[in-house]
Parts: C-alpha cells; sequence; structure tokens
C-alpha cells in the first residue's frame, strides 16, 4: 500500500511492505499444538495422581500461558512494516503547505527528573528539521518549579546558537550532551571554522550546564520585581496558573527559533489534577495556535514483532511519547465525522470547549479540517490571558474534557475529548479511545532513530516503572475503554481489541507466573509431581514446549540483532518483573477496583550522568542495586524458597537405597524447573551477598526469609491434605 498526494505517477511519501511469516507461524502452532496437548494430558490423568492440588495448580497455570499464547499469536500472525521517504517531500508539497505542529514537553518533579535531562529534550526538539515559525514548543511544569522556569530561560538563550550551528553543518545528533559525548570528530577533516565553531557549542554548554547545576544546589530567589516573582509563596499542589512566553518568534521567521512557552497549570486541593493527563489536557487546550502535536522518546528493536503485528490491523499503540496527533483527532472526533463550526458561539462548541471565545475558535478551526496561513496566526503572547483561563484547574469541567471519567452512549452528540482519565497510563487508555473512534495510525522506525529516551539505570527504578505500566494498563480493562466494549460498541477491530487485551493483562500474568515458579519447590518438599516422570513419552511435551520456545525466542532476537547475553538478559528480567513489579500492579488494580486503595501516578526518577559531555566508565555499570523497597520481597521468597527445596532434594538422595530406585525417587523435571527459576533470580541471589547498595536490605532478607520459611512449613503439613 502506498500513499500518493498528487498525480498517481508521483511517487509514494510511504509504503506498506508485507513480511514474509510463514517460519514464525509453523513455530508458533507448534509450541500451540504442545500446549494444547499438555491440558489435555493433565485432564485425562489427573484421576491417577496422587497428590491432585499440584496437578490441579499446574492445569490452571498452563491454561493461561495456552491463552496468552493465542494471544500473542494473533498480535504477530500478520506482519507488514512502513517504509517512508521524507526525501520526496519537498518534490511534493511546499514548506508554506506544511501544518503547524506544537510540541509538547512534561516534566512533574525536578529532583525526580533534573532539569537538564529536560532542557537536553527542549535543545534537540528547537533544533528538529522543520521550518521554525510552523513550530511552538510548550514546557509543561508541574512542579511550579522556579528552576526549570530559569533553566528553560538559560536553555533557550543557548539554543539560538546551538540550533544554527547544527543547521549550518547538518548536525545529526541534535541533543548536545549525546553530540558532545561521543568521539570528537576528526579535526584534521574538517575546516578551520567548523573546528573553532565546534570548541565554542562544546564551551557554551559546558557553562549552561554549570549554571542550571548551580542553580539547581541553591535555593532559588524570587524576586518580586523579576519574571521570577510569580513564583513567590506559591506551593506545588495549589498554586494559580503560571503562562510565560519565553521567546517568541514575532517575525515568522522559519530560520528563527520556535515559539517557547513555560506552563504549569493551577492546582487546587478542591480540584483532581488527574496527573499527568490533566497536564496534557492544558498542553493542548492552551496551544492555541496549531493544528497538530508531537512528544519526545522511541521504543526499539524489541517491539519490533509487534509492532509489525499491529501495523496490519489499526496500527501501533499510543505510547506516551514520539507520537504525532491530529487535533482533531484529540478533540475527539472520528474518520467519517462532517463537523460544520461555522459560528463560535453556538451551543454545540461551548458544550465541547467552553466558555473561552478563543479555545471555541481554535477546536471549530481544528474540527473542521481548516489550516490558518501561518501569515494570519496569531502569536503566543496575545492570548495569554485566553490560555491562563482554560489551564484554570475549574476550566474543564461542564465541557467535554471531563465526560470521559463516565461510561457513554457511543451516539452521544458531544465528544469525548483530550486525553483520558482513570488510568496512571493515560496513553494507552488515549489510544485504545482512539482506535475505539475508527481511526488508525501508522508506526514508523526510520533508521537512525531520531528521538531516543532515558530508561531506568537503577533496579529499583525499574520496579517502579514497570509497576506502574502493569498498574495502568490493567486499570483500563475496568474503565468504558474496555478493548472488548470497544469491539461490541465502537469501531475497534477484534483482532486488535485481543491485542489490547494482551497488553491489559499484563499485571494478571504475575499470578500465574509465581504460582509456577515455586511449585517445582512445593514438589520437590512434599515428594510429589507437576510434570509426568522422566521415563514417560508424555514428558516430551512440556520439553519440548521448553526447548523450542527458547530456541524460537533466541532465533527471534538474533535476527534484530541481539546478542545471546542480552536475550538472557532479557529472558531473566521479564520473569524477575512479572514475578515482582507485575504482581504488585495486579494487587493495586484489585484493591482499587474493590473500593480499598486510591491510584497513586508515581512519577519514574531519571539518571543524570555525564550530561556535562565528559565520558566516564562505570566499572560498576549494569549490577543490581537494591533499595527497601517491598517489590523486591516476592523475588527473594521465590529464590530462597526454590534453594530450601534443592537443599531439602540433595538431602533425599541419602534415603533412597539403589541405583535403580534413584530415578524415580528423583524428579529430575521438578529439579530442573527449580534450578531454572534460581538461574533467572541469579542477580537476587548475589544481592543476598552483595554490601552496600549492591546488597539485598538485612530487613528485607529477613522479613522473606521469615515468608519463605512459613510457606515451607504450610506446604509439608498441606501434603496431608492434599
Amino acid at each position: 500500500m502506498d500513499t500518493r498526494t498528487r498525480g498517481s505517477d508521483s511517487p509514494p511519501l510511504r509504503e506498506k511492505i508485507v513480511i514474509n511469516n510463514t517460519i514464525p507461524r509453523v513455530i508458533e502452532l507448534v509450541i500451540l499444538s504442545l500446549l494444547v496437548s499438555l491440558l489435555v494430558y493433565r485432564v485425562v490423568t489427573l484421576k491417577d495422581q496422587d497428590h491432585h492440588f499440584p496437578w490441579l495448580l499446574a492445569l490452571l497455570c498452563e491454561s493461561w500461558f495456552t491463552f496468552n499464547r493465542i494471544l500473542v499469536m494473533n498480535a504477530k500472525w500478520f506482519q507488514c512494516r512502513t517504509k517512508t521517504y521524507p526525501e520526496r517531500l519537498l518534490d511534493r508539497v511546499n514548506e508554506s503547505e506544511f501544518p503547524a505542529v506544537d510540541i509538547f514537553v512534561t516534566t512533574a518533579d525536578p529532583i525526580l527528573e533534573p532539569s537538564m535531562i529536560t532542557m537536553n529534550t527542549v535543545l534537540s526538539l528547537l533544533a528538529v528539521d522543520y521550518p521554525a515559525n510552523k513550530l511552538a514548543l510548550y514546557l509543561s511544569d508541574d512542579a511550579c518549579s522556579p528552576l526549570m522556569f530559569y533553566s528553560l530561560i538559560e536553555t533557550t538563550k543557548f539554543a539560538k546558537n546551538w540550533v544554527p550551528f547544527c543547521k549550518k553543518y547538518n548536525i545529526q545528533v541534535r541533543a548536545p550532551f549525546r553530540y558532545f559525548t561521543l568521539n570528537s570528530p576528526s579535526m584534521n577533516d574538517e575546516s578551520l571554522e567548523f573546528q573553532q565553531e565546534w570548541k565554542k557549542m562544546k564551551n557554551e554548554y559546558g557553562i549552561l550546564y554549570k549554571k542550571i547545576e548551580i542553580a539547581a544546589q541553591s535555593t532559588f530567589p524570587c524576586d518580586c520585581d523579576s519574571d521570577f516573582g510569580v513564583f513567590a509563596d506559591v506551593y506545588r499542589s495549589n498554586h494559580p496558573t503560571i503562562i510565560k512566553v519565553v521567546s517568541e518568534n514575532k517575525e515568522g521567521t522559519p530560520n528563527e527559533l520556535p515559539h517557547v512557552i513555560y506552563i504549569s497549570r493551577e492546582k487546587n486541593s478542591k480540584h483532581h489534577h488527574h496527573y499527568k493527563a490533566g497536564a496534557m489536557n492544558v498542553l493542548v487546550s492552551t496551544s492555541l495556535r496549531g493544528n497538530d502535536k508531537c512528544t519526545f522518546d522511541a521504543k526499539r528493536r524489541l517491539r519490533y514483532y509487534i509492532a509489525n503485528g499491529v501495523s496490519s490491523m489499526q496500527g501501533a499503540f499510543y505510547a506516551g511519547s514520539n507520537c504525532f496527533h491530529r487535533r482533531k483527532v484529540i478533540y475527539g472526533s472520528s474518520p467519517n465525522d462532517e463537523i460544520k463550526t461555522g459560528n463560535t458561539d453556538n451551543e454545540y462548541l461551548h458544550k465541547m470547549f467552553g466558555k473561552s471565545n478563543e479555545m471555541r475558535e481554535s477546536g471549530a478551526q481544528a474540527l473542521s479540517g481548516l489550516n490558518a496561513k501561518t501569515e494570519n496566526r496569531r502569536i503566543p503572547s496575545s492570548f495569554i490571558e485566553a490560555a491562563i483561563q482554560v489551564a484554570g484547574s475549574s476550566y474543564e469541567y461542564g465541557t467535554a474534557w471531563v465526560i470521559n471519567d463516565r461510561l457513554l452512549d457511543f451516539n452521544d452528540l458531544y465528544f469525548q475529548m483530550g486525553w483520558m482519565y482513570g488510568s496512571t497510563a493515560e496513553d494507552f487508555l488515549t489510544g485504545i479511545s482512539i482506535h475505539g473512534r475508527g481511526w488508525k495510525s501508522v508506526y514508523c522506525m526510520p533508521e537512525p532513530a531520531p528521538f531516543l529516551g532515558c530508561t531506568p539505570v537503577t533496579y529499583p527504578v525499574a520496579l517502579i516503572q514497570q509497576k506502574r505500566w502493569a498498574t495502568g494498563l490493567f486499570e483500563v480493562f475496568f474503565t468504558n475503554k474496555n478493548p472488548l466494549l470497544l469491539t461490541i460498541n465502537g469501531k475497534l477491530w477484534f483482532r486488535h481489541a485481543l491485542v489490547y487485551v494482551l497488553l491489559c493483562f499484563w499485571a494478571v500474568r504475575s499470578v500465574p507466573e509465581i504460582c509456577y515458579a515455586v511449585l517445582p519447590a512445593y514438589c520437590i518438599i512434599t515428594n510429589s509431581r507437576f510434570l509426568p516422570e522422566i521415563s514417560e513419552p508424555a514428558f516430551l511435551i512440556p520439553m519440548g514446549v521448553f526447548v523450542i520456545h527458547t530456541l524460537y525466542k533466541l532465533w527471534e532476537v538474533k535476527r534484530l540483532g541481539v546478542s545471546i547475553r542480552m536475550w538472557w538478559n532479557l529472558q531473566t528480567m521479564g520473569r524477575v518483573n512479572t514475578m515482582t513489579a507485575w504482581l504488585f500492579g495486579y494487587w493495586n488494580v484489585v484493591l482499587k477496583v474493590l473500593g480499598l486503595s486510591q491510584m497513586v501516578f508515581d512519577v519514574t526518577p531519571k539518571d543524570q550522568n555525564s550530561s556535562d559531555g565528559d565520558d566516564i566508565e562505570d566499572a560498576d555499570k549494569g549490577r543490581f542495586t537494591y533499595d527497601s523497597s517491598p517489590m523486591i520481597v516476592p523475588g527473594v521468597v521465590v529464590l530462597l524458597v526454590n534453594l530450601t527445596a534443592l537443599v531439602n532434594g540433595m538431602s533425599g538422595l541419602v534415603n533412597i537405597g539403589s541405583r535403580e530406585n534413584w530415578l524415580a525417587g528423583f524428579a529430575l523435571g521438578e529439579v530442573f524447573c527449580s534450578v531454572f527459576v534460581i538461574l533467572c533470580f541469579w542477580e537476587y541471589l548475589k544481592g543476598l551477598f552483595g554490601n552496600g547498595k549492591y546488597g539485598i536490605p538485612s530487613s528485607t532478607i529477613w522479613k522473606s526469609g521469615g515468608l519463605a520459611l512459613l510457606f515451607v512449613q504450610l506446604w509439608r503439613r498441606s501434603s496431608q491434605w492434599f
């Protein structure tokens, strides 16, 4: 499939390439048939077992794994990818026809998210290869931090030199902290002018870094006579709206800086601020000039197969960042809507956008599909008062912005608008709502990657992020955006809905995974079995599932250029995250549904390392660090019970009288599974004996040890009952 905008003979701007997926399909079918065969075997032989409990528990867990495998197969069955040809764009359209783009950058805590990290994001976005008079960058500061405002001012000053430098010398890596940490260019091959400007830019970036670093380490003065006076006597959870135009391209010159606007929306204890979703809705409300928007990050290789799979359906998921949205989509329209909004004072627009005339005018323009000419577009300073009005904490009440927290008739006249409330994964919830209205999306992953994001560099931070994702995805299943409901009542394709179900059930997967991880230990301790004996032909079924699935996953990642070591790390971390962070995400949602708990959005701390351009090698890079987080406890318990089981099993060998009875008396399958679980938690095992931040806290070890001992004692007694 290709996309052509003018004559039929014009080359396409993009095309959809179908990928041959025959071999993976065959392997997937073999794995599924083995799983089904294992379930049939368990049902048939259940009555013949001496211990019914482990056999029944294994049946339940394997039923879930089979269901999950079907969902995965559905997601990956048809594969295609989109190839783009940006170099053809200027041959097809003029720059004057480019749509206006509003760039949204959000931050919520200057400590957990150091301002220099945010500023590097800002610098790379200000330097994108796009006409500056078509761009506006909005920084949302939910912490209402004068440090963030100061950093944006200083960063914008530096950008006035950095952006022309990037464009003049066609610099591809436009985040300066990354550009200056790469190997220095070979100065012998460059002009004297470039050498001088390169050194000047690196020096100026170092000065910027030091300025922000010094400001972050001291109390920031808020002089009432300066621009910082608005930050005096304000609290991050209770303050009025603050909007500052930091830089303005008043002449609309394509080669100058884009507009740069700082926003800190009103916070009031009487009104829920809805975390990041609320911040994004304020940004789309206050950016009254544009038609589209974009944000910063890229998920790379390991989403390749799922991404190619959904590309054959309604398209990629909205994963929070590095996404472009048409404003009419965010405003709740559907693909076939014909909206005529000539009179901005009519009741319809009042219901949609509220009392602000500017907001109604902007909404009417976006919904009608019109793109205002650049020369007629108002500059940000001309609608500051209107922006302050719509950024108020109570403005959205009574409009379509907050309809989305109740179940609607899908034929309701008034759309659901903006980023959806009701889940800490506001991006996922918003994306499924967009697909549910019938829109399609495109997954584009050019080489080299245009935007790269920050990943957690410590294990406790990774757990926080994984828990929030698992929580947010599972929450969606209990909203009116449940993918199955959107298939029945909306326009979400059934196969695409099943992919959404697969993601929603991340947290649920933790329960069968942790049960299956302790099942070998239970069987060894109670002298029971959950696997066929090694002498039985049926033993080939679970062994075949394990071997074929393992080799298949290895083959998949090798096709993407991933090393074997990275493959193993991914396998083990998948098991560990599921049984720790995802387990807590599961219980978070269960308690919320039961009305026993309220959800809290956990900001993922970002690590600021070597942002000044110095590349420092860390000898301990890659090692696990630990804190006293309770999320570590389930993993330590799983490790300890399996270690206890192995010790118990080895001691039991003493009681086996002859070699003839050895294979019959020793559960080799269960022992292998227990050893595999220990290997998956190998970093935890090292943490038990580690020191400092590389060691699991003694309090966590004692708690986990007590729970492991309790489970072992209960299991020994339960063998008499089951």
